[in-house]
């Protein structure tokens, strides 16, 4: 096979690369045709045609061939390489923002499930915050009847709200055992992806969260906590253990670090956290702050009680005000004395928006609540040599909608009951979907038969696409349609073409 170099994209000449480090191809990068070079460079050098201007040709068909050639080779793999390289990246780091962005469920009291036949299901019960209640195994596949009684105890004790449900083996017959418990209050149901659940249970931040308690528990805490919210629970976990790139092990490890952790840092500075309830992982990764900061607030939120203002954090051990500056708008504190500290807005713009309030006749809690009195602001009077009109702006945007989560809301999902397996499965046959990874050459649904299927990039829509992220986006909710199945290598083929998606 072979192919222009500039045609070849970047996720098959690292597929390649791959098959050549395998020991299974050769792959050589080279001119098309020799001549090609050869001939510029006779032109450059070669003059007239006198014995020494023969010399002169077969010196430079030599040096072409024994020394330029193979260094344009080198050149050309390496440049292709760092090319393909950064496309992957960039792939993975799209796909990394997107699952750390996934919608919330909230703080809701649940019940988390991790499915298991031959050893059972490891039950959690979890309280609005996360923090473990309750732990057992359940037998619904032997012990249905018992199971169920169980369930339904635990989900009155605890006032459960919702159920987290691992899709890993046994997921869709859970969910469907699940499903067809009537509980005494109504439960909302969820499929909660394993992906990297087990990395983190025999991780040492899952030991130190939970020393006393084995990797069963804290994988189905995980589940549970990952459905609360995926951006506190995901990051304790690392981004190349997700599994949402293509050819991660194949690019250059220190930039794909350094990629993936810049995504982690904006994606939790974008949403912002609880002062009082973050973990100290999640903390970390806010602006200003790192591993010993981020230990330190725990330990004085531990020993002071939860935080009432952020002016609080000044007090913080080894917290100076630089860093004050840096982390304290992404740290948000619910229902705080000064209400200015539960949104986005910096402490040092809160004179501004106090001198608003003072302007309008009202008080800042009454600024925040009314759209009315903001409305009469006329915010280029309070532009000042260190606030300018932009900043202006997006205060005002943010006491519109205080502290508002730019996340979207979580909505319920079931795969189609009448397929389990890949054996269920049939050409023409329309299903219900959720992608879980996009990459440049198109997009993997999971449609409930622990095998995902794959969208071709051709097969995304009815009009050309350029770039599969333009079309689709990790959680995504989407109908497909199957087009080939092929039960002993597993393989499935879906499109979407003339199939409508729609987002969470």
């Amino acid at each position: 096979f072979e192919e222009p170099l500039k045609k070849c994209t970047s996720h098959r000449l690292l597929a390649m690369r791959r098959g050549e480090t395998e020991g299974i191809l050769r792959v050589t990068i080279s001119p098309q045709d020799d001549q090609d070079c050869l001939i510029p460079l006779s032109r450059l050098f070669v003059k007239g045609n006198a014995r020494t201007s023969q010399i002169v040709a077969e010196a430079v068909a030599d040096g072409y061939k024994r020394l330029l050639k193979p260094s344009i080779q080198t050149e050309m793999a390496s440049q292709s390489k760092i090319k393909a390289d950064e496309t992957a990246i960039r792939v993975f780091a799209e796909n990394l923002r997107q699952l750390l962005l996934a919608p919330p469920l909230g703080q809701k009291r649940l019940i988390a499930i991790d499915p298991g036949i031959r050893t059972g299901c490891k039950v959690v019960c979890l309280d609005e915050t996360g923090k473990l209640l309750h732990f057992e195994v359940l037998f619904p596949q032997t012990h249905p009847a018992e199971s169920q009684s169980k369930m339904v105890a635990l989900a009155k004790k605890y006032g459960t709200q919702a159920i987290a449900i691992g899709n890993g083996t046994a997921g869709r017959e859970t969910e469907a055992w699940a499903r067809a418990i009537t509980f005494p209050t109504p439960v909302s149901i969820f499929t909660v992806s394993e992906s990297g659940a087990s990395v983190y249970s025999a991780s040492e931040v899952a030991r130190e969260e939970f020393p006393d308690k084995d990797v069963t528990v804290r994988g189905a805490v995980s589940i549970g906590r990952r459905l609360m919210d995926p951006l506190a629970e995901l990051v304790k976990i690392d981004p190349k253990s997700i599994g949402v790139g293509q050819y991660q092990h194949d690019v250059d490890q220190t930039k794909l670090k350094n990629a993936l952790d810049q995504t982690v840092i904006s994606s939790v500075n974008q949403v912002g956290v609880d002062l009082n309830t973050a973990s100290k992982h999640l903390l970390t990764y806010i602006s200003g702050l790192g591993p010993q900061l981020a230990q330190n607030i725990v330990e004085y939120r531990n020993q002071n009680g939860a935080f009432t203002s952020r002016s609080q954090l000044k007090k913080v051990p080894r917290l100076g005000p630089k860093a004050f500056e840096q982390c304290a708008g992404f740290l948000r504190i619910a229902g705080a004395d000064n209400p200015l500290d539960s949104s986005a807005v910096h402490p040092e713009a809160y004179p501004v928006v106090e001198k608003m309030a003072k302007d309008t006749g009202c008080t800042v809690t009454q600024l925040m609540a009314d759209a009315t009195l903001r409305a009469k602001i006329d915010i280029k009077k309070y532009v000042t040599n260190s606030i300018g009109l932009p900043t202006l702006t997006d205060i005002m945007r943010e006491l519109d909608k205080p502290g508002r989560d730019p996340r979207e809301q979580l909505s319920e999902f079931s795969f189609d009951p009448t397929v389990h397996t890949i054996g269920d499965l049939r050409p023409g046959m329309l299903l219900p979907g959720i992608v879980t990874n996009v990459t440049n050459f198109g997009a993997f649904v999971d449609i409930g038969v622990h095998q995902d299927g794959l969208v071709h990039i051709s097969e995304l829509a009815n009009h050309y696409v350029e770039r599969p992220a333009d079309v689709v986006a990790l959680g995504q909710q989407v109908e497909v349609r199957v087009t080939a199945v092929d039960e002993a290598r597993k393989r499935i083929s879906l499109s979407m073409k003339a199939v409508a998606a729609h987002s969470v």
